[in-house]
């Protein structure tokens, strides 16, 4: 063998050698000390990295693309390796990563990660601490992950235009050694709001009050995944909130919580207190963690009445409104009516066809009867075992466990009369 053959040979065993390496790290799993859970993501992702050297490395790809809020409506967003919120990104205290970020969009761009402790150099403010990303540019982020905690990422360039479109996601550090007692299981939820007019392509990132569309991970509810958990199992639910103008009081039915972490940091167990609903305000994020002790399907959602309204329940009240006039005057137009004189809640009920890319008032069915609800809303299903368990199934009630019409014998049994006068 002549030294150019060596020379060959030897690259040929470099090249293999260095695909085999990166094929490993590609398939590589992050490893999470001390017996902490993966982060799970309903409706989402979590970034693939590659480690080079010791350094976990990724790439977030910017760029508009078409997504679906629920069945029957979608956009033209903007968002990381197409989806909103992008993936999750997770690593572990004490890991150096590089995330390179590449802007396919029409304009420039970049990334601040929200609430993390980095150098000054790689906070991704616009003009402040970088040059702007400009449209066909990949820029490198290093940073080295101090602090243990749940933080976000989002574009700090025309921040009320992409954020709007859909520039978030979330950024998990988990802490060397696990804190506090040990959690089963672990999601995340990233917590938003759009303008999305009636029949529009397009979110409107220039509403400041009317968000007619709420999202769980950029879906509305019937479109949110389930949270699938057992009973008595430690269950960790990270919120953040990158909204464009308003807190979310996310209530959770048939459970109670304490708040163990905010993006600041950790809460000691001595401030901690039991909760039923926790306020999220633009900007933040909170960690809760329970431990269920019913079985059932258990709602969660936003407790501001107007974010779990369907995008085609946000139209003007005609409660107490006479409308018979009017009526009579839209009889000459077919397919045309008055509705909701007497309230909402019956509307739902009702087979009329919706306009192009909207979503109707009837958001799924459940088990008894349409579930008039949507928007930021999901299913917290707990189960007695979840091997095996259906995340689609409804929950069984056992026999005489729901609350039903009441009998005349009960009523007469406990002196009820409901014909009297309060």
């Amino acid at each position: 063998m002549d030294r150019r053959d060596f020379i060959a040979l030897g690259g040929v065993t470099a090249g293999v050698a260095m695909l085999g390496r990166i094929a490993e790290a590609e398939a590589a799993p992050i490893q999470i000390p001390g017996g902490q859970v993966a982060v799970t993501v309903p409706n989402g992702s979590t970034l693939a990295w590659r480690v080079v050297d010791g350094v976990k490395v990724g790439h977030l790809v910017v760029s508009e693309f078409d997504h679906e809020f629920a069945p029957g409506l979608s956009a033209r967003c903007w968002g990381y390796n197409r989806s909103t919120p992008g993936p999750l990104i997770e690593a572990v205290e004490g890991d150096r990563v590089r995330i390179y970020v590449t802007n396919r969009l029409p304009e420039a761009t970049t990334v601040h990660w929200h609430g993390m402790i980095i150098p000054n150099g790689m906070d991704g403010v616009a003009g402040l601490t970088q040059k702007r990303i400009a449209p066909g540019e990949t820029f490198l982020y290093e940073l080295t992950l101090r602090h243990p905690g749940t933080y976000m990422y989002h574009s700090h360039f025309d921040e009320m235009t992409q954020m709007a479109l859909g520039t978030v996601g979330m950024f998990v550090v988990h802490p060397k050694a696990p804190r506090g007692p040990h959690v089963h299981r672990d999601f995340s939820l990233m917590l938003h709001e759009w303008s999305v007019k009636v029949g529009a392509r397009r979110p409107d990132p220039n509403e400041m009050t009317d968000f007619n569309v709420l999202t769980f991970n950029g879906k509305s509810f019937p479109g949110t995944e389930p949270l699938l958990v057992g009973k008595g199992e430690r269950v960790r639910i990270r919120l953040g909130n990158l909204s464009a103008m308003e807190h979310h009081p996310i209530h959770l039915h048939g459970l109670n919580f304490k708040v163990t972490a905010t993006d600041g940091g950790y809460v000691p167990e001595s401030a901690q207190h039991p909760e039923t609903t926790v306020l999220v305000p633009v900007g933040t994020t909170r960690v809760i963690e329970l431990v269920p002790e019913e079985a059932g399907d258990w709602a969660m959602h936003c407790h501001m009445t107007h974010h779990v309204m369907t995008q085609m329940g946000h139209v003007l009240s005609m409660v107490g409104v006479d409308t018979r006039a009017v009526d009579a005057r839209l009889a000459r137009v077919a397919g045309t009516m008055t509705m909701g004189q007497t309230g909402m809640g019956n509307m739902g009920d009702m087979q009329m066809p919706v306009p192009p890319n909207s979503t109707p008032m009837r958001s799924a069915t459940g088990p008894f009867a349409p579930i008039e609800m949507g928007g930021m809303f999901t299913l917290i299903k707990v189960r007695d075992r979840v091997a095996g368990a259906d995340p689609k199934a409804w929950y069984a009630h056992p026999t005489g466990t729901v609350a039903d019409k009441a009998s005349s014998a009960a009523m007469q049994r406990d002196g009820i009369d409901p014909n009297r006068t309060p």
